[in-house]
């Protein structure tokens, strides 16, 4: 079984993916939701370590430090980082940030490995706009770090603008000139599960990337 397989049956199985009706941050009804906050165990942890592992090797980029936005990149970065040793023999180093500066012990709003002018592959969870991306980078800037490239765990394919066949990952790439990945995708999801879901459920799906998804 493939890493993909196996991470989208893990996604079935613990409710990470769901089917329904959704309201996403950016307003849009959404026939599906992926929650990986849903993958609470250590054997799905190492599930998803090791396909952002394996997406990151493919990849064949250099980097230094791998940074998880708060909250869920958080765990994202520390458990990749210690599957990439396992996998590579590199000792990478991993970061992540507060969302409140502290104000007491060594204080700031970074916690992890140095990140000053260092080269710094960005990990997070699902893109629909990009809004968490951007505030991520946003971040760093200050940092004066090099963004060597970003990975995601699902890349739902949608347009930034509904009239204009542009997607969001299309856009990011023109915008921050970084090699961006995701380990699954819209089209992933819908291959994966078309002999699961009811009538209803399909015809929802399929009414949501006419409207929605990036050709």
């Amino acid at each position: 079984m493939s890493y993909k397989s196996d991470l989208l049956h893990r996604a079935m199985e613990k409710q990470v993916l769901k089917f329904g009706t959704f309201t996403l941050k950016s307003g849009r009804q959404s026939p599906y939701f992926f929650n990986s906050g849903n993958f609470t165990h250590g054997a799905d942890l190492s599930a998803l370590a090791n396909s952002y592992a394996e997406t990151i090797i493919s990849m064949n980029i250099e980097f230094d430090v791998l940074f998880g936005p708060a909250y869920k990149g958080i765990s994202l970065a520390a458990i990749t980082a210690a599957k990439l040793y396992e996998k590579t023999g590199k000792s990478y180093g991993f970061a992540y940030n507060r969302k409140e500066a502290k104000t007491h012990g060594e204080g700031g709003n970074l916690v992890g490995a140095e990140m000053e002018r260092q080269r710094v592959l960005l990990l997070d969870d699902v893109i629909t706009a990009g809004t968490a991306i951007r505030e991520a980078i946003s971040f760093l800037e200050p940092k004066h770090v090099q963004l060597a490239g970003i990975v995601l765990l699902l890349d739902r394919q949608e347009r930034v603008d509904p009239a204009v066949n542009e997607s969001t990952i299309g856009k990011l790439k023109v915008e921050y000139k970084v090699p961006i990945s995701s380990i699954l995708t819209l089209d992933d999801i819908v291959e994966f599960t078309k002999s699961e879901l009811s009538i209803k459920e399909s015809d929802a799906m399929d009414a949501y990337r006419g409207k929605y998804q990036a050709k």
